[in-house]
């Protein structure tokens, strides 16, 4: 990088000082770790910088992880992480965190990137500030199975029930058969909402490279898998990440059956804590959560761009897309699974 009109913190040369950084650092994410970082990199393509700022003894003091998100429909962009829903900057103090947000611009320069996304952490002076559009879920687990089910709310406590007592099966691991599995309803669920399903290997470098950290919990019916969902752990905390549900699962109560034995399966593992993820506001998915008693708080999100620059439209529900959503449903699964990753990559 030639010379920036910034202070440039220095390179991270050794490995176990972004990982000891990222695990003493209590506003730290997993979409902080080294983990993370070069699992999206070896499953997409997308090169990963590290910016990190250090002290006058050279000890870290803040970090900010990129993903450089390259597409040719949807552009480029430096993202705080790839494929996540958090991450953003992580310092010891606003000062640091300004340091490496003038950083993250020159790095944009150099690289001739327009523009610049964190989903998480300090937003910068100067930038542009997304709200309004994203909300997150998350509460507390109950102590125990009869305790989470009573603090359901009663209308979808009842379909729990119906679900408990229906004819399905759960299973949890991480093997190629899960992954199989996984992967068949996930994009059948995504296809069906009109949505590239991401590349296989995504989630399967996720599990590869988080290990116990991360887990797959598929509901059975029939005879075959109706709902799955690839969910992470995070210090005491379950957070269920890639799931879907074929048609049948709605009649089922499968979708039902799956959060809820996450839940009893994630206290197990001995978390305390429920994050249900984000969702658009107005959406079906926001609903939902709210139906099961989790209540909304607004997301904030800050967007660097260059002098006469737009930002990237990655947004499935955007004007723009709602013909090309159409016509996705339609795709066979077959053309939806070949084609749908070559788009999908690009969406980081």
């Amino acid at each position: 990088m030639n010379a920036p009109a910034h202070p440039v913190p220095a390179p991270l040369t050794e490995a176990a000082a972004w990982d000891a950084y990222v695990a003493a650092h209590p506003a730290a994410t997993p979409f902080h770790t080294r983990a993370w970082c070069e699992a999206i990199t070896r499953a997409t393509g997308h090169k990963h910088h590290l910016i990190a700022q250090r002290d006058a003894v050279g000890c870290i003091t803040g970090i900010l992880p990129l993903h450089h998100v390259r597409s040719p429909l949807f552009g480029q962009a430096l993202v705080a992480s790839g494929f996540a829903v958090g991450g953003g900057i992580l310092a010891d103090s606003p000062a640091i965190a300004a340091v490496l947000a003038d950083a993250a611009i020159d790095l944009a320069g150099s690289l001739g990137v327009p523009s610049i996304e964190l989903r998480g952490g300090p937003l910068p002076d100067g930038w542009h500030v997304e709200e309004g559009v994203y909300a997150g879920f998350a509460r507390d687990l109950a102590r125990d199975e009869e305790a989470e089910l009573l603090a359901i709310p009663r209308k979808q406590r009842a379909e729990v029930r119906k679900a408990l007592g229906g004819d399905l099966e759960v299973a949890t691991g991480s093997d190629a058969a899960h992954r199989a599995e996984h992967y068949r309803v996930y994009a059948t669920s995504v296809r069906n909402l009109g949505t590239p399903v991401f590349p296989k290997a995504l989630f399967a470098c996720v599990l590869d490279a988080l290990g116990d950290k991360a887990d797959i919990l598929t509901v059975h019916g029939g005879g075959e898998a109706v709902a799955s969902v690839l969910s992470l752990y995070w210090r005491g905390t379950v957070m269920p990440y890639w799931g879907g549900g074929l048609a049948s699962a709605r009649t089922q109560r499968a979708n039902e059956l799956m959060y809820f034995a996450l839940m009893n399966h994630a206290r197990a593992k001995g978390c305390t804590r429920f994050d249900f993820g984000r969702s658009k506001l107005g959406t079906g998915p926001f609903a939902y959560k709210k139906n099961w008693g989790f209540e909304p708080e607004p997301l904030t999100y800050a967007r660097w761009l260059a002098p006469g620059q737009r930002p990237r439209d990655t947004n499935p529900t955007s004007a723009r897309y709602r013909l090309q959503v159409d016509l996705w449903k339609k795709l066979p699964l077959w053309a939806a699974n070949r084609i749908g990753p070559l788009i999908a990559r690009g969406l980081g």
